[in-house]
């Protein structure tokens, strides 16, 4: 008996209708991305939690350094009763991001008693376990400000509220990514990485905590 195959403008159309649907959904998480970067929630919260970036020796990268003074900023005008930092020890440092962040704010006159902090997550996913287990002592369910840069808002949001966190966005009025070039890598790179979180998620439990075998590293 002899296989039929299907006429080449059939595959034609099929191979267009895939790259269409393809695209859609590209376009549609670049849009999310996009506008997710441009809202600022109004208002007061419990917490500010800084998603961690990398350090260069004692100092926080430019890039960090915004998301801190973004936090102190919100502190000091008392938007945030406390400070959570979050971050662990890179490959190549010597200490936790956290650290360095928590070293930043004390000597910008945030007292210690105000900020909590955890020098073991490593990714953004962790950062946000780590904050909900340090925050777990706290009554209710405290509405926090997630600050970090402006286009990892959407990712950093819909990670949030997985973690049952009554998260809103409080982006970095400043950013070092101000070229179009590099806005431009920025913005595609967190499309890109929002897309396989959301493919994933269906398939793959992530950890209820962090760390899941016990108390977080103390930030030194």
């Amino acid at each position: 008996m002899a296989v039929r195959l299907w006429p080449r403008r059939r595959w034609l159309r099929v191979a267009l209708a895939a790259a269409g649907g393809c695209g859609l959904v590209a376009g549609g998480l670049v849009a999310r991305v996009g506008l997710a970067s441009r809202r600022a929630a109004p208002g007061d919260a419990h917490a500010a939690v800084v998603l961690s970036a990398a350090i260069y020796g004692a100092r926080p990268s430019p890039v960090f350094e915004e998301r801190i003074k973004h936090a102190i900023d919100l502190y000091h005008t008392g938007r945030v009763r406390r400070i959570v930092f979050t971050g662990g020890v890179a490959p190549g440092d010597v200490r936790a991001e956290a650290a360095v962040a928590r070293a930043y704010a004390l000597g910008r006159g945030v007292p210690p008693e105000a900020m909590l902090c955890e020098a073991g997550s490593r990714t953004t996913y962790e950062n946000l376990l780590a904050a909900r287990t340090l925050l777990g002592s706290e009554p209710g369910r405290p509405r926090l400000l997630l600050v970090s840069d402006p286009l990892h808002m959407a990712r950093a949001l819909a990670m949030a509220r997985e973690l049952g966190l009554d998260a809103a966005p409080a982006p970095t009025p400043t950013t070092r990514f101000t070229g179009k070039r590099s806005r431009l890598r920025f913005l595609l790179r967190e499309s890109y990485f929002l897309g396989a979180y959301l493919a994933r998620r269906p398939f793959v439990r992530p950890p209820d905590r962090w760390p899941a075998e016990g108390e977080l590293p103390p930030c030194e």
